[in-house]
């Protein structure tokens, strides 16, 4: 199986969870590219603000207001792409929802809605960019936003790490099932590490403090620049950011090690330190108010850019990354 992408300044892509952080910096940075761009969320209002954004940059946008947890709307996105655009080249499956909490503490009914989002949301949305490549016979890309969460789960975010595991296997298998129908599309699972998006203001939170991003983190234009690299270069995973990455590596050879490890350093640099005062529900039912920015609040250092994405992405440095985490995972066994 070929597959051939266009750059980004030809193609039309499909982004859903379009007005804030890794979406709406990937609409940005695709309407800087050129691109044409259907935009999906929940707020009519802050759609049309993410939109005319990116149509001030010179892209010609379209908007669907809806919930990816709903199949039926996701089919109407596919009907507006065509109508507007002729079809769509990429489709990006961002939109995602996340719950912090003991897994005792949190409502089984919010764990459903996370899976509802950003599990079931990243089904509809690749089946129907799958089925919408294998008629059409052209080549495409699927990019699917995992996270280092999709191999290494963190505490108080148990449930949204296990969507990124589902997420990760539903990617696997799809690739493989259409690369045996020898249908033309890149499947690609970006993984961010820690991003400075306003993903902890917009969870739903039941502990006592305020959930906070752990610092260290990365900007989300650096997962933006992944995820359109991965729409014109056929990627398989893609890891943003190496400083979770590289834990999530040494899980797989040392998960006892890198359990007690995690214990004591996620249950605190996930917390704020500030008295929880927020909707405990956040965005999982309803958009939140406070979108529309790609940024966070986090106090702390952001890189931004990661040299751990751009070595993956590059076939010439692909060896010196898989090396690195190759030392890393002997020196891991050594203990």
């Amino acid at each position: 199986m070929s597959v051939s992408l266009k750059p980004v300044s030809e193609q039309t892509l499909v982004i859903t969870g379009a007005t804030s952080g890794i979406g709406l910096a990937t609409a940005l940075e695709a309407a800087d590219r050129g691109a044409n761009l259907l935009l999906i969320a929940r707020s009519p209002d802050r759609l049309e603000d993410a939109a005319q954004r990116c149509r001030d940059r010179g892209a010609k946008v379209e908007t669907l207001a809806a919930d990816v947890a709903d199949q039926a709307v996701l089919e109407m996105a596919h009907e507006k792409a065509h109508e507007a655009f002729g079809g769509f080249d990429t489709w990006v499956n961002n939109a995602g929802a996340s719950v912090y909490g003991l897994l005792v503490d949190v409502p089984l009914d919010d764990a459903r809605q996370v899976f509802e989002t950003n599990y079931w949301g990243t089904v509809h949305g690749s089946l129907v960019a799958a089925r919408h490549f294998k008629e059409a016979g052209t080549s495409g890309a699927i990019v699917n936003v995992g996270s280092v969460l999709s191999d290494r789960a963190f505490p108080l975010q148990g449930h949204y790490s296990a969507t990124k595991h589902a997420i990760k296997g539903f990617t696997d298998a799809l690739r493989m099932e259409l690369d045996k129908e020898d249908v033309p599309v890149s499947v690609t699972l970006i993984k961010p590490n820690a991003t400075d998006t306003p993903y902890p203001e917009h969870a739903a939170n039941y502990m006592d403090q305020e959930p906070v991003i752990p610092s260290p983190a990365y900007a989300p234009e650096t997962v933006a620049r992944a995820i359109l690299s991965a729409a014109e270069k056929p990627a398989r995973d893609v890891t943003v950011g190496a400083k979770d990455g590289v834990m999530a590596a040494l899980g797989m050879v040392a998960p006892g090690l890198v359990d007690k490890i995690s214990v004591p350093a996620f249950f605190e640099q996930q917390k704020s330190g500030t008295p929880a005062t927020g909707n405990p529900k956040g965005n999982l039912y309803e958009p939140p108010s406070n979108t529309g920015t790609t940024r966070g609040n986090l106090d702390g250092r952001v890189f931004e850019h990661s040299i751990w994405s751009q070595m993956q992405q590059k076939p010439l440095l692909s060896l010196g990354a898989a090396a690195l985490v190759g030392a890393a995972i002997a020196m891991a066994g050594r203990d």
